[in-house]
């Protein structure tokens, strides 16, 4: 797999904190990868330091086959376009103009692609309106364009969604989306929105106090992510063997409880647990998301060394 990104046990300390502690990760080129942590966990020190904001206290990173300590990086870094924490816009100038001035800072010699960019995120409209009077879904879709500027290969975005409305949610994912269809964008995205980088992401990273934890595609997430019913009973043994005899998939979820992951009836289970004397004191249909996913794998918040 073509990787457009490689993380080796790079970390972060500031002082005596440690907030990136050796990680590492793969992202492969065209793909969604979603970030996911707790605030704390270090995915902005990773987003920082891979768009050259920050410097790791050791290890490397790789961008486009060009390492971080090779002089040529700053090439690479050209090739990449981000939006960490919140836009950094001239508020005082139009959609156009921002846009035209990053193409200033990046070099570029001709505007024909401004127009494209403006359509692209839906800003026509803006004309000459002052950006500082844009809402905050205009200006996250503004950021975004010009992250765009020189039709990157990656882009990196920190909570690109954070304090938008429903409405503005839709349309920066179907904004995404399209970019990363069209125009083939690697994307980084980290979001506490679960839910929502569920629908977006092709990939995913779960880091937890400053450790990568899992890196998983979302295809073997959602094989893993599977509907659920959970059966409470006064004899998970006897049950078991129920189950068995019934050959359904299931796993022991408590002292007294079973998730069975094959569909059945709870006419059909409660008909079958009592010809073994078992009585199902409840009967619960469960359907488990990226957030519960999660949750179940940092486990109840302990600290990871």
């Amino acid at each position: 797999m073509d990787h457009i990104l490689t993380v080796d046990a790079l970390s972060k300390e500031y002082g005596k904190a440690q907030v990136l502690k050796g990680i590492s990760l793969q992202i492969p080129r065209g793909s969604i990868y979603g970030l996911v942590g707790k605030n704390g966990a270090g995915k902005t020190t990773l987003m920082r330091i891979i768009t050259g904001l920050q410097e790791p206290s050791s290890g490397t990173y790789t961008l486009s086959g060009v390492k971080n300590t090779d002089r040529k990086i700053d090439l690479m870094r050209r090739r990449m376009g981000s939006l960490v924490e919140t836009p950094a816009l001239y508020k005082n100038m139009s959609a156009r103009d921002n846009i035209k001035i990053q193409y200033l800072n990046l070099g570029l010699t001709t505007y024909d692609d401004i127009d494209g960019l403006i359509k692209l995120v839906g800003l026509e409209g803006a004309g000459k309106k002052p950006a500082g009077k844009f809402s905050l879904g205009m200006r996250q879709r503004l950021g975004i364009a010009v992250a765009m500027c020189g039709n990157p290969d990656i882009l990196v975005l920190d909570e690109p969604i954070n304090g938008l409305d429903p409405q503005g949610i839709v349309e920066i994912r179907e904004l995404l989306i399209k970019i990363n269809q069209e125009r083939n964008t690697t994307m980084i995205i980290s979001s506490h929105i679960l839910d929502e980088l569920s629908r977006l992401a092709t990939h995913y990273g779960f880091i937890d106090n400053g450790l990568i934890i899992e890196q998983i595609s979302a295809e073997e997430l959602y094989s893993r992510v599977k509907k659920a019913s959970r059966v409470t009973v006064d004899d998970v043994k006897g049950m078991c063997r129920v189950l068995d005899d019934l050959d359904l998939s299931y796993e022991i979820s408590g002292d007294n409880s079973i998730d069975i992951f094959d569909s059945i009836t709870a006419t059909r289970l409660v008909m079958a647990a009592a010809k073994e004397n078992i009585e199902i004191i409840s009967f619960l249909e469960k359907d488990e998301n990226l957030e519960g996913y999660f949750m179940n794998l940092v486990g109840n918040g302990e600290k990871r060394s």
